[in-house]
């Protein structure tokens, strides 16, 4: 992600950044700089692996905050449009079928932005080619996307906004 950029984030997910960025600043670099105080009282730091796997840990967490940092600089916290009922908006749950094998069972996933996305938790981007392609669409309408594979149909079954109702209560 470059700096400048305009990140889409939900509010929620911008919570869970600005959470994070705060713990790491607040409490995790003391927890580090106690850790390299520690190792440096052990004399020699040029034989001392506790001083250097410190030292790593202290990159690795200033990496971590400068990029939530970035998030925070940049981000654009999109609410979900609840006004219009009959189009898949940011945020929404998606229950979409592949339209070339429907023997399958429909899939069920919610359109995020691409620093919330995580397949594993059925969280898509926005930006990816079949969440800017559900964007938009309406129950009923089929959808191309085109895949290395070549261009793939799904059908949307249907979508909702609510996120206290699982996808488990829409089959």
């Amino acid at each position: 992600m470059a700096d400048g950029n305009k990140i889409l984030i939900s509010f929620e997910g911008y919570k869970k950044v600005e959470d994070e960025y705060q713990n790491l600043t607040v409490n995790r670099r003391k927890e580090v700089a106690q850790k390299i105080r520690e190792a440096r009282e052990q004399g020699d730091l040029s034989e001392n692996a506790e001083y250097d796997a410190a030292r790593d840990e202290q990159r690795e967490l200033e990496r971590r905050i400068a990029e939530l940092d970035n998030i925070i600089k940049n981000a654009e916290i999109i609410q979900e449009d609840s006004t219009n009922k009959e189009i898949v908006g940011f945020g929404c749950y998606v229950k979409f079928l592949a339209m070339d094998n429907q023997d399958d069972d429909p899939s069920v996933c919610q359109i995020t932005g691409s620093i919330e996305a995580n397949i594993l938790l059925g969280k898509i981007s926005n930006e990816s080619p079949l969440g800017s392609k559900l964007l938009g669409a309406k129950a009923g309408q089929i959808v191309n996307v085109e895949t290395p594979e070549g261009t793939k149909s799904y059908k949307v079954l249907e979508f909702w906004r609510e996120e206290a109702e699982s996808a488990d209560s829409k089959e």
